[in-house]
């Protein structure tokens, strides 16, 4: 088992790794709109987004895997209004490669953040 951790992402805000890969498998904690100094993004849902999917994507990496290796994704949001902005942004990211998703709403998040994903993945 090996515990991921990178410099290009937001350090673990509590006990617990960016990721853990684990037989070529990775899984990634839930990121959040936080940049890699830990500072929280502003209160938009679009900066938000590609904060969270440009953190997954260094934690990916830092893991043996990337974007195009994850089998599935879990989409948290606060407000359900956004699914359809999230899904914009999402699909520039993923592009022809379709993990299997669950989008869950939720009353609040870490550092009240609008979104958060997690990944499980496997290494190239």
């Amino acid at each position: 088992m090996n515990f991921i951790q990178t410099p290009k992402a937001p350090k673990a805000i509590g006990p617990y790794s960016q990721a853990v890969e684990i037989d070529g498998m990775i899984y990634t904690s839930g990121q959040i709109a936080l940049n890699k100094n830990g500072e929280m993004l502003e209160n938009e849902i679009k900066i938000q987004t590609n904060q969270v999917l440009k953190n997954l994507t260094e934690v990916l990496k830092e893991a043996g895997g990337s974007l195009q290796t994850v089998i599935k994704t879990t989409i948290y949001l606060a407000n359900m209004d956004d699914f359809a902005m999230v899904n914009e942004i999402y699909a520039q990211y993923f592009k022809n490669h379709k993990p299997a998703r669950s989008t869950v709403a939720v009353k609040t998040l870490p550092k009240n953040a609008l979104i958060e994903i997690d990944a499980i993945a496997v290494r190239k």
